[in-house]
């Protein structure tokens, strides 16, 4: 699950996840608010999602506090990437300190990173 309000990282990461055949399906998300219905209502159970922070509505670290109160089957096997361009070092200890953000990456997601967190 790829969630992010931007059309243009959207499409980047998109690609990038379907080049390198990270994932039989991926569902995109324009929206946290909307990525959350998705989840609470059981429609998208993803094993992995790339998480932006700073989007309208709700954003990354919001998604997260709701994301703690969710009552889904295999929650903790669900690894949350937070994918952002952000270089504010209070994001980047927010999300080391956060127990379900398994990494922090850095737009625009490169095959390299892929690589980095498959291993």
């Amino acid at each position: 699950m790829l969630i992010d309000d931007n059309y243009i990282d959207n499409f980047v990461t998109r690609r990038i996840l379907e080049a390198s055949n990270f994932a039989e399906k991926i569902v995109v998300s324009n929206s946290a608010t909307d990525a959350m219905a998705s989840l609470r209502n059981g429609s998208v159970k993803p094993d992995v999602i790339f998480l932006d922070i700073r989007m309208p509505q709700m954003g990354g670290f919001e998604f997260l506090q709701e994301y703690d109160k969710l009552d889904i089957e295999h929650k903790q096997d669900i690894k949350i990437f937070m994918l952002s361009s952000s270089l504010d070092p209070t994001d980047l200890r927010k999300s080391s300190n956060n127990k379900y953000i398994t990494h922090f990456l850095h737009k625009p997601l490169t095959q390299k990173a892929l690589d980095e967190i498959n291993t």
